[in-house]
């Protein structure tokens, strides 16, 4: 079942959309710590993210419109794939030429250039994931999508640490070895091209492409844009639904936000770190996604989510206990490990969900990228301020805050479970 050539390419592109995240988040965040740069300053970095948020906006571009020459050769979804890649490795050489120390401000634009490539490549990854599946391959094709998703992650942050880390141990200095870790990550986005490239064009394209062959460039934008979020708004209780989209993740995104700074502020090295969320973290968060998948399969839509909503609210905790403990490095392995496997179970949950509220190929990047746009705003905009509260409160208490920012999603859910709204979506397809 999680052999299917369909699968694999979809597990590969999982990876490719995993990795840029962190190298405008997380990662970024530790080279500046390192740098010196103050909690409050890498708090409001979280802001760079707003092309995450605003994708929906050029997502009718995207299944829409044609890239000279890559449309032709490729087709419509692989060709955007593999103009998107090559646009996000040019961004990524160009962050590494940056300097946190001297210049944050362009640092902040090199990372913003970086996630709008990563998020445009998000736009086609999702929409190709979607409409290449059939329900049969959907619980193989969603966990291993979100494992290597996380993967991925793990590559541009424990991967990368430990790549400074021995740039450093050859006498390079700390600003060069940071600019080579960053342009090995750029090297890595191939992987995604490449799989691109052996991919082949979704059947659900091809027919959506047939049926808007002779329509103008702008009736097709027009199109995807009116019908993705016409057809959306028209349900019953949409309102509370996407409320609720913005805010299943952002326990996560709120405490995931500060766990860089505050690892390294507990005094544990760059090499502890990396260490352990390279090996028991990357064993928890492929655990977990398949544990994730599990759930969507064994339980009903609803309750996934409550399992999913609960577990990663509560794992926050484990981080409190942490700061209490110290530098113990078996404490770190087990804070850092519930934090992947919760995680991982809360994403397959949710992408399982924002998977079945998309089903018209006419329009599945727009209508995919306005649901995962409104995901990005708890990580972008509403956890801004984590920085200022960790300052304030102390991590421990921080920590706490973190579980409590997860009941408003939790109240609407039970909400929206009590008016019908998870019988309407239907069955999970994952």
């Amino acid at each position: 079942m999680y052999l299917q050539p369909r699968v694999l390419i979809v597990l590969m592109l999982g990876f490719s959309s995993g990795l840029p995240l962190a190298l405008s988040g997380s990662t970024l965040l530790v080279w500046m710590r390192e740098s010196g740069v103050d909690l409050g300053t890498i708090g409001l970095f979280a802001l760079v993210g707003t092309p995450y948020t605003l994708k929906f906006a050029w997502a009718p571009l995207v299944d829409a419109l044609h890239v000279p020459i890559f449309t032709r050769v490729f087709g419509r979804r692989r060709g955007w794939l593999v103009f998107s890649q090559l646009l996000l490795i040019g961004a990524i050489l160009l962050l590494a030429l940056t300097d946190p120390a001297r210049s944050p401000l362009f640092v902040a634009l090199g990372a913003l250039l970086v996630a709008t490539m990563s998020s445009t490549q998000d736009i086609v990854v999702d929409a190709f994931r979607v409409e290449s599946l059939p329900e049969s391959e959907q619980a193989a094709g969603m966990a291993s999508y979100v494992a290597a998703y996380r993967i991925g992650m793990l590559v541009s942050t424990a991967g990368i640490l430990f790549l400074v880390s021995a740039f450093e141990s050859t006498g390079i200095g700390r600003h060069a070895a940071w600019m080579w870790g960053y342009v090995a990550m750029a090297a890595l986005v191939l992987v995604g091209t490449i799989t691109a490239l052996a991919a082949t064009e979704p059947e659900k394209s091809v027919r959506a492409e047939a049926e808007t062959h002779d329509e103008t460039a702008f009736s097709r934008v027009a199109d995807a844009a009116i019908g993705a979020f016409s057809e959306f708004l028209a349900r019953k209780h949409a309102l509370t639904a996407l409320a609720f989209v913005v805010l299943y993740k952002l326990t996560d995104a709120f405490s995931g936000t500060m766990t860089a700074p505050f690892v390294i502020d507990l005094g544990f090295t760059r090499n502890d770190y990396a260490a352990i969320v390279k090996g028991v973290g990357l064993a928890a968060t492929l655990i977990g996604g398949f544990a994730g998948g599990y759930v969507a399969r064994r339980y009903s839509l609803v309750a996934s989510l409550w399992i999913g909503g609960v577990l990663q609210a509560v794992s926050n905790l484990v981080f409190a206990w942490l700061s209490l403990v110290g530098t113990d490095q078996w404490a770190l392995a087990v804070a850092i490990s519930a934090e992947n496997f919760t995680g991982a179970i809360g994403t397959v949950i949710f992408v399982a969900y924002l998977s079945a509220l998309c089903q018209n190929p006419l329009h599945t990047a727009t209508q995919y990228a306005l649901l995962t746009a409104l995901a990005a705003v708890g990580r972008t905009y509403l956890s801004s301020g984590a920085g200022f509260v960790a300052e304030t409160t102390g991590w421990p208490l921080f920590f706490v805050i973190s579980v409590a920012v997860a009941v408003p999603s939790l109240i609407l859910l039970a909400w929206l479970q009590r008016r019908g709204h998870f019988d309407a979506v239907g069955p999970v397809k994952a």
